[in-house]
């Protein structure tokens, strides 16, 4: 282990203990389970006790991005591989890749951090051999059949000159079709894997350093009874089935009486398939959805030109006073060139379109009232009741059919962090 680092190693129940001690016995360790119950710290000091001893130089730190890999495996809530090498390690580029030279008992050893979620992110690990790999989130990584672009099979296929190769994984459940189940995670743990392969479940209740006053903030942040809440704070496998949003009905609300302090316009930008877009308002910190522009080129029969969309949301929004912030998919490139034309009148903002985590930060924002729909607007109640899982999928993706007005929605939330907890996670291992 670390010289610098002092693990506290009474705030570890039994369960994480003898995980860590059985890892370094084994060529391949997975750390499934809840969110919070404490797999990434096991994977980070498990990291720590190998680069000591390990005779290989050069390791692989991913994630689903580059930030999130070093958010989760470098800081770790104050306990990643930076704090526990604290005073002998320092960050820099190795190969036009982000990364962390570290000095170990064994000579100095670099993990380079990388993003394993898009389809040519293969492309930031070619060039090296790594001894370790150490992922987290890894159902959020590329794979395919094809070994030369799957981030997994060409991550692997790097530790295969190694010296002493060693693997850690770590995810919250998901979709039981889901391929990292049956190509990799089941199919290690049935067959056997070279060398040992670990497997273990966390929950919540194997995190000995929760309080239950911080156990219920963590599950206020999700909605009882949807796949996310299952999965994140049950830790179950579970399909994505049904409604998308079960709750639509309970949020439709009108705003109380005077002035918004603030008002903003969220859009899902379609030329033959529907232009939709939300005007919102901020009253005493809920906003509500309280007009719609929806004009879908296909069930008209004609396609409006970007100018025909920019003069239709100027009269759309002309009575609303101020600058407008416009939020909108930063694919539509000309649309944007557009509206930043309109200099005086419109900020535009990108936005964040991440897909799952959107929609589950906008069902906890409908949930909890942090957003409302006013009643009058018909085509979101319609996209609402329809918009469903695709049930056929080995992975969570909506039925892409009439959903551009819960698009609009998802960028709103996810781009404003409507739904983002106020409340900072503290990390009880301060080194």
């Amino acid at each position: 282990m670390s010289r610098t680092a002092t693990i506290p190693w009474g705030a570890f129940s039994d369960k994480h203990k003898a995980y860590i001690k059985a890892a370094l016995h084994n060529r391949m360790c997975v750390a499934e389970g809840a969110i919070r119950s404490g797999k990434t710290i096991d994977h980070c000091i498990i990291a720590a006790a190998y680069l000591e001893t390990t005779p290989d130089k050069y390791h692989l730190a991913s994630g689903s991005t580059i930030a999130n890999a070093k958010l989760n495996i470098g800081v770790c809530n104050g306990f990643g591989l930076e704090n526990l090498f604290r005073g002998r390690c320092r960050w820099g580029k190795y190969k036009d890749n982000e990364a962390l030279f570290i000095s170990t008992q064994t000579g100095e050893k670099v993990v380079i951090f990388a993003g394993g979620a898009k389809s040519d992110s293969y492309k930031r690990i070619l060039g090296n051999s790594y001894g370790m790999w150490i992922a987290t989130e890894i159902n959020e990584h590329y794979d395919s059949a094809d070994s030369r672009t799957s981030f997994i099979k060409v991550a692997n296929g790097r530790q295969l000159a190694a010296k002493r190769p060693f693997t850690l994984w770590d995810m919250n459940p998901c979709n039981p079709g889901h391929s990292i189940y049956e190509n990799y995670i089941d199919r290690y743990r049935d067959n056997g894997l070279p060398g040992g392969y670990l497997y273990e479940h966390f929950t919540i209740a194997d995190n000995a350093t929760i309080s239950p006053q911080r156990l219920e903030e963590i599950k206020g942040q999700y909605v009882p009874g949807t796949v996310w809440y299952r999965r994140d704070i049950e830790g179950e496998r579970t399909l994505a089935e049904g409604l998308i949003y079960p709750m639509y009905r309970e949020a439709i609300g009108e705003p109380p009486q005077g002035n918004a302090t603030q008002y903003c316009v969220s859009l899902d930008y379609g030329t033959r398939n529907a232009f939709a877009a939300l005007l919102w308002e901020q009253h005493a910190g809920v906003w509500y959805a309280t007009r719609e522009y929806y004009y879908s080129g296909r069930n008209e029969g004609r396609s409006k030109t970007d100018s025909e969309y920019g003069a239709d949301l100027d009269r759309w929004l002309a009575d609303i006073p101020g600058r407008l912030t416009v939020i909108i998919d930063p694919s539509a490139a000309s649309f944007i060139a557009l509206l930043r034309r309109k200099s005086g009148r419109y900020r535009v903002r990108p936005a964040d379109n991440a897909v799952d985590d959107g929609i589950r930060e906008t069902a906890t924002a409908l949930q909890t009232g942090r957003i409302k729909i006013s009643e009058a607007l018909d085509n979101w109640q319609d996209e609402a009741s329809g918009y469903v899982w695709d049930e056929s999928a080995g992975e969570d993706r909506p039925v892409k059919v009439d959903d551009h007005l819960m698009d609009a929605m998802r960028y709103f939330v996810k781009t404003m962090r409507i739904a983002t907890p106020k409340g900072v996670y503290v990390s009880p291992f301060g080194v």
